[in-house]
């Protein structure tokens, strides 16, 4: 009975299967929430200074994650923080698909020079540190959301298009592609009506695992103060202010280390179930 399941059904059971990417799955839907409901979920604005006379007040019933130190409810600047670092990481893995996608899918498809060029130009980004590369790009923009999603972008595209790039060279011979090119479709109807959709797979696994290395790039940025400008909340930049009141005031340190941690644990371990499941090799196991 279970051959004539179709190839969804056995990458969801290969799914579940993962203990550890269903629970990381939940852990992220939670987070995702949380940031998209911030405003009614938090009981001030993250730049609010309500709580001036409690500043740098230790996790309560009031405020569960503590004060910091203007007198801003701490829980209310963590909440708010993750709808910054995920807005990154989400728009730096979109930016990253669109440009991994084409320049993954000429190289697996012509072959020759293209992907000789498209190699050489993943080798240049591969050697380049990226933080040090962020950081000078940084320096030079005054950093800024659209510029750590465009430095966040330029890396992360790379193994996106590496994903890519392997699936249409292994289905470039295939019967339904020598069909196509027989009956006199062109390449680019070819890229596009077959080996792209076929490529959905990696595409997907590609796109949630460029998601935590921006989150990571920006947290960064942020820690170096070239990143997310106050009073915008960042985690990054919450770590580094907490670092000089860490020996007596912990909680400044530590919950948004936590929350940073966390969350790129969370993602990492889905993308990698979702690696597992989705990987045709394992087909009707």
């Amino acid at each position: 009975m279970t051959e004539h399941r179709s190839p969804l059904y056995f990458a969801l059971r290969r799914f579940a299967d993962n203990k550890a990417a269903v629970v990381s799955g939940l852990i992220l839907g939670v987070i995702v929430l949380m940031a998209l409901f911030a405003p009614l979920i938090t009981p001030t604005g993250y730049a609010d200074q309500a709580y001036l006379t409690s500043a740098l007040a230790f996790p309560s019933a009031e405020h569960w994650m503590g004060v910091d130190d203007l007198g801003r409810d701490f829980f209310t600047r963590i909440v708010h923080g993750a709808r910054v670092s995920l807005s990154i990481g989400f728009a730096a893995a979109l930016f990253s698909v669109l440009v991994g996608i084409p320049l993954g899918a000429i190289a697996g498809y012509y072959g020759g020079w293209a992907d000789w060029l498209v190699m050489r130009l993943i080798e240049l980004f591969s050697v380049v540190p990226p933080l040090l590369a962020a950081m000078l790009l940084g320096a030079l923009t005054n950093g800024g959301f659209v510029t750590i999603v465009v430095i966040a972008a330029l890396f992360g595209w790379v193994q996106v298009c590496l994903l890519v790039r392997a699936q249409v060279k292994a289905f470039r011979e295939k019967e339904f592609v020598r069909a196509a090119q027989a009956l006199g479709a062109s390449p680019g109807y070819i890229i596009r009506r077959h080996l792209i959709p076929n490529s959905i797979s990696p595409i997907i696994v590609g796109f949630v695992l460029a998601i935590p290395l921006a989150m990571m790039l920006e947290a960064s940025l942020s820690f170096l103060g070239i990143g997310v400008p106050p009073p915008v909340p960042s985690w990054g930049q919450m770590i580094n202010v907490g670092m000089d009141f860490m020996y007596f005031y912990w909680h400044l340190a530590v919950f948004p280390t936590a929350a940073l941690a966390i969350t790129v644990l969370a993602t990492t371990l889905l993308g990698d179930g979702l690696r597992d499941a989705l990987d045709p090799t394992l087909k009707g196991r």
